[in-house]
């Protein structure tokens, strides 16, 4: 799949995701999370679904940029706290305006959009189209890996 990213609306956020892609640390990271009509996510673990550390610092929260929370677009993951995003991140697999920012609050924060999908939504389709259950204390783990082999940047 190809992406375009928005470093003019999430500037912070595409920096890091390129950094992280860069050092080559989404090599063999897989989607861990899958869930039909909502979102595949991926970028933090690994097959044998063991947390895989970037090594970077959480980064600000950048959802009050103005990008929605649309299919086809590439948000950032994170905990319940708003600026602790570092390498996970999700392709809506529909819209979701629900997710996106609405105020500087517990509730409000969003998750920042940083991207879209400009080729393979096909691919994104079949993703979430594959089967799940559990997984090292996870929910909605494809019952079969899928894992990212390598992410390029190009200019």
């Amino acid at each position: 799949m190809q992406l375009e990213l928005d470093s003019e609306k999430a500037p912070i956020t595409v920096e890091n995701f390129v950094s992280i892609a860069n050092s080559g640390y989404y090599t063999d990271t897989i989607f861990h999370r899958v869930i039909n009509g909502f979102m595949v996510q991926g970028g933090g673990l690994t097959a044998d679904m063991s947390n895989k550390s970037s090594g970077t610092a959480p980064i600000q929260n950048e959802a009050n940029n103005g990008l929605s929370n649309d299919r086809g677009t590439i948000a950032m993951a994170r905990t319940m706290e708003p600026h602790s995003a570092t390498s996970q991140f999700f392709i809506n697999h529909k819209d979701n305006g629900f997710l996106n920012h609405t105020g500087e609050n517990p509730q409000g924060w969003g998750y920042a959009v940083f991207g879209k999908v400009t080729e393979g939504m096909d691919v994104v389709d079949a993703i979430a189209d594959v089967a799940t259950g559990s997984s090292g204390g996870h929910q909605d783990v494809p019952l079969e890996v899928i894992t990212i082999e390598s992410v390029t940047v190009s200019e």
